[in-house]
């Protein structure tokens, strides 16, 4: 097994924070838009419209869902206005989404995608 790094630049990491449930339909949008997968959580919590707007002085539905998607910054912009409108982020309470700059980003490469983009220089022996 080789220790050798392989550093990549010019990521996004797209964050969503949606209600409860929306999040496969997300995560289908941005792959539909090109990104290649992403991490869902659940999460709980409360914004300060959910102070007033409950029935009969009950919460809102609390419980969330939070998406990370990392992209190439080249398809950010994309995916970030499809995740807009499917979810419908336009609508009050419906969630939040921003961006993130990555300045370095390392994880497994397998060697056939990295020669692809000259980051190997040789084939690994096994």
């Amino acid at each position: 097994m080789s220790s050798e790094m392989i550093v990549l630049t010019d990521a996004v990491l797209i964050t969503a924070i949606v209600q409860r449930g929306a999040a496969d339909m997300v995560v289908q949008v941005a792959q539909e838009a090109g990104a290649q997968g992403a991490t869902i959580f659940h999460a709980h919590g409360t914004g300060v419209r959910q102070k007033r707007l409950g029935i009969l002085g009950l919460t809102i539905n609390a419980e969330k869902e939070v998406i990370y998607i990392v992209v190439p910054a080249d398809q950010a912009d994309l995916i970030f206005e499809r995740i807009f409108v499917s979810a419908k982020m336009d609508t009050p309470g419906m969630g939040i989404l921003w961006m993130t700059p990555i300045h370095r980003m390392a994880t497994h490469v397998p060697h056939e995608i990295a020669a692809r983009f000259g980051l190997h220089t040789e084939a690994r022996k096994p």
